[in-house]
């Protein structure tokens, strides 16, 4: 989820004096702040601001602004104090459909300097032991945009040449162990750790613009073969390393894609789906909508018109602005050529297809329509597993609980077939 910011607080006072009591100022501001937002009055918001406020955040930028966060967040529901440092309070703000920090700022007339909302600190992922079958170092790929940071884990044991498998992460701002802003599920790092113990090294990487492969390359100029030409150079780079004796690609959620893409023509010996989809992004994405109010579904439809059409949709509904952004909207479009079922064909190794069949993000038809289209692939259908390549029950929302449950094991069906096929290419 995106940052939802209504003004970078300015913080040029140099006294730094923290209280854990809340000044009455502070406690009449927000008070007045929830009253105003809930009863849909931006404009007594704005009154409130400092005039360097003001010229930093025009009226028709901070209603619109508005306008969104209450689209999407509903009412505000409580604030909780949670501690003062001049001149900056700090709250911790319910709405109806998620927890937020608030921070304000305060002038001496007790006018807003200072207004921010922002998603809480995601809690770090729970520590794993490193596994003593592997040691970890780090691996690099430099790139134009920038330098892509990643993890290899290599057997210990290893005698010679061993196989290598590069993990490939799925969609959205999720790092190479498999952690990101709303889940914690150390997947990646699981996998990895499992394909050591059976003597097969793996290079797990974050993302261009996704945790420390942040470079200097804006939103709206990335675009989806960004990621596959960053898989291919980790192919190559693996093929001409003497410490392996092949290599394997194995893409999870888009990163199938991605690694459908990088295989073409490239020096892999194998490669696994591990939750792919198998229709194009606009399908999905449609489909996704469904379940959503009609006007989300419209708003959707609209975009895609356009990007069909070559050209970007600014007017966006705040409601799906984090989804359909304008600076967003290129590698959108870019993603939409691309059909899954089309780029498997192109693929001329050994493949294998893993799907659970507790996903509620990725159907068991996505992964027979992958099947379909290329017949001599391997299909793994593993009863009970989830997205997350874990036990996850059939129930929604006790299914998606498991994302926030790093400790759970990955399982093991999945990490067998996994491994045996590996070792029989």
């Amino acid at each position: 989820m995106r940052n939802f910011i209504f003004f970078m607080l300015m913080m040029f006072c140099a006294i730094t004096v923290s209280a854990q009591t809340e000044p009455a100022n502070y406690a009449t501001a927000v008070s007045k702040f929830k009253l105003f937002y809930n009863n849909n009055q931006p404009d007594s918001v704005f009154a409130m601001f400092s005039p360097e406020m003001k010229a930093a955040l025009p009226i028709d930028n901070f209603t619109a602004t508005t306008k969104q966060l209450r689209s999407q967040l509903g009412n505000l529901v409580s604030t909780k104090f949670i501690q003062y440092s001049v001149p900056i309070g700090e709250y911790e703000a319910t709405f109806q459909n998620g927890v937020f920090m608030l921070n304000i700022g305060l002038n001496d007339k007790n006018q807003f300097t200072g207004l921010r909302l922002t998603p809480p600190a995601a809690k770090p992922a729970a520590a794993i032991a490193p596994d003593p079958s592997v040691t970890e170092s780090s691996i690099v790929l430099k790139t134009l945009s920038g330098t892509i940071y990643g993890t290899l884990a290599m057997p210990n044991d290893a005698k010679g040449k061993v196989p290598v498998v590069l993990i490939i992460a799925g969609s959205g701002p999720t790092d190479r162990d498999g952690n990101g802003p709303l889940i914690n599920t150390n997947t990646y790092k699981l996998l990895a750790y499992a394909l050591g113990k059976a003597g097969i090294a793996s290079v797990r990487y974050d993302k261009r613009m996704i945790g420390q492969s942040v470079g200097t390359q804006k939103e709206k100029d990335l675009r989806f073969e960004d990621y596959s030409d960053d898989a291919v150079g980790f192919i190559n780079m693996l093929s001409d390393d003497d410490r392996f004796s092949k290599v394997i690609v194995a893409g999870h959620s888009e990163g199938s894609l991605i690694g459908m893409l990088a295989c073409h023509d490239e020096p892999v010996k194998g490669f696994i789906s591990l939750a792919g989809a198998g229709e194009p992004a606009e399908k999905i994405l449609t489909e996704q909508m469904k379940s959503q109010p009609g006007y989300a579904s419209e708003g959707l439809k609209k975009v895609l018109d356009s990007l069909k059409r070559g050209k970007i949709n600014p007017d966006v509904d705040p409601s799906l602005y984090s989804l359909l952004r304008p600076s967003i909207q290129m590698y959108i479009m870019s993603w939409c050529r691309y059909d899954p079922t089309v780029e498997i064909r192109k693929v001329k190794c050994p493949i294998l297809i893993v799907q659970g069949t507790t996903d509620m993000q990725v159907s068991v038809d996505n992964a027979t329509k992958l099947k379909s289209a290329k017949s001599s692939a391997i299909l793994l259908l593993v009863r009970g597993m989830s997205h997350i390549l874990k036990d996850g029950p059939p129930e929604r929302e006790a299914n998606l609980a498991t994302y926030k449950d790093p400790t759970l094991p990955l399982n093991t069906e999945m990490v067998t077939g996994v491994i045996d096929f590996i070792n029989k290419l």
